[in-house]
């Protein structure tokens, strides 16, 4: 068999071809998430559960960490389809990187920015330096406080419309663009408020349309009024589970109708890293682990809660506080007894043992988070071709920085 073509040296609607070619057979996998410590059904029918079970603690560890480079396809007793189906999903998710240098940014421009999205945006105005030298325009799509926005019109001297549906954020980003401009002289952005969810977005064939970190459908609607009008864009997506439908419909004709459910959408947020956004793997398993006592133990008082209602009425945060400050809060704000300490005791063993199984049989669906993301992207991508633009996916920051680091750059053919 002929090793596999790069990536990047194909088309958008070859990629997601390829794409798709993977992702079909095991939409069974991506559909079905692990509920309890029991081995799932498309686990059994391919005869993996043997092989996921015996996973050292180690071993588990590193999938959980580093995905799909962590070794876990070289280990020999891995089942011969499962190291293929791996090899190959590994294949047709590597991106290449973008090179360009960040952005030198005056240090008064980014007080009061997170170190964080310092680094976001450094690095995206570097990248696109060129392509805002050959705009007329620069509109920020879900520009949030237009901290993108503010520094694009600053920087590249090029009027820029920010655009958000939230109005204190762009009540705030407007206030901070004048400040700014009346300090330094630079250009004031255009704040908009609009959802684009509901409103047109309409953009011209000068225009650069920029979003960093646009939700679920808003960047549907980007890449739509992109193609439309024939500008660049620059995309880099973020939770795509975000949508008001059920399910998500392809946008290209590539794509022959391929649908995905808003639920498997969420797959999409699994980041093999070792360092959450907000806490730690481990601090992050451990809240998984109280929210997974905390649902034994409302089923327990009789309350049929299916995964995540358990969490009702309360921020997802505080299961990092362990499950004791958890069960509290939740009995509470449920008008229930408070938990005594032989429930916490039971639920709390339980789901810790519950759970040690969970992440071995769930290792698959995560591995596959990054092929569920990219079949989206290329969707997107392939749209954008199909209307006459050059197109390329590739990443752009470094996974300590954001794991959602996948930019969707476009512009018309010469």
């Amino acid at each position: 068999m002929a090793p596999p073509e790069e990536p990047h040296s194909a088309s958008a609607v070859e990629q997601l071809q390829r794409v798709l070619r993977v992702l079909r057979p095991v939409l069974d996998i991506v559909s079905s998430p692990v509920e309890d410590g029991a081995a799932p059904a498309w686990c059994e029918r391919r005869g993996w559960s043997e092989f996921l079970s015996s996973l050292s603690d180690d071993e588990l560890h590193a999938g959980e960490a580093t995905g799909l480079e962590s070794g876990i396809l070289e280990l020999g007793r891995a089942p011969e389809d499962f190291r293929r189906l791996f090899a190959e999903v590994r294949s047709v998710t590597r991106l290449p990187w973008l090179e360009a240098a960040p952005l030198s940014v005056p240090a008064e421009a980014l007080r009061g920015v997170p170190a964080r999205k310092r680094e976001q945006l450094r690095t995206l105005l570097g990248a696109l330096a060129p392509s805002a030298a050959r705009a007329t325009r620069i509109v920020d799509v879900g520009a949030g406080s237009g901290h993108f926005s503010r520094l694009s019109a600053e920087l590249f001297q090029r009027r820029t419309v920010a655009v958000d549906r939230n109005p204190a954020l762009v009540r705030n980003g407007r206030e901070r663009s004048q400040q700014r401009s009346r300090a330094v002289g630079a250009l004031a952005v255009d704040f908009l408020t609009a959802d684009l969810t509901w409103e047109p977005l309409t953009l011209r064939a000068s225009d650069l349309a920029v979003g960093l970190h646009a939700c679920g459908e808003l960047g549907d609607q980007l890449v739509l009024a992109a193609a439309e009008a024939g500008c660049q864009l620059a995309l880099v997506s973020c939770c795509l589970q975000k949508i008001e439908a059920p399910e998500r419909g392809a946008l290209s004709r590539a794509a022959s109708g391929f649908r995905l459910r808003k639920a498997d959408l969420g797959l999409t947020n699994l980041t093999a890293r070792r360092d959450g956004v907000e806490a730690s793997l481990a601090e992050n398993l451990r809240a998984r682990e109280a929210r997974l006592a905390l649902r034994r133990l409302l089923r327990a008082r009789g309350f049929d809660v299916r995964p995540g209602e358990e969490m009702r009425g309360v921020n997802r945060r505080r299961a990092h506080a362990g499950f004791r400050e958890l069960a509290a809060r939740v009995l509470e704000s449920r008008g229930l007894a408070p938990a005594t300490d032989a429930e916490l005791t039971l639920h709390g063993e339980n789901a810790r043992t519950e759970q040690l199984s969970m992440r071995r049989f769930s290792l698959p669906r995560h591995l596959l988070s990054r092929l569920v993301e990219l079949s989206v992207v290329f969707d997107r991508a392939a749209l954008l071709e199909e209307h006459g633009s050059a197109v390329q996916v590739l990443q752009l920051f470094e996974a300590a920085v954001t794991p959602r680091n996948t930019l969707l750059f476009a512009e018309q053919r010469a």
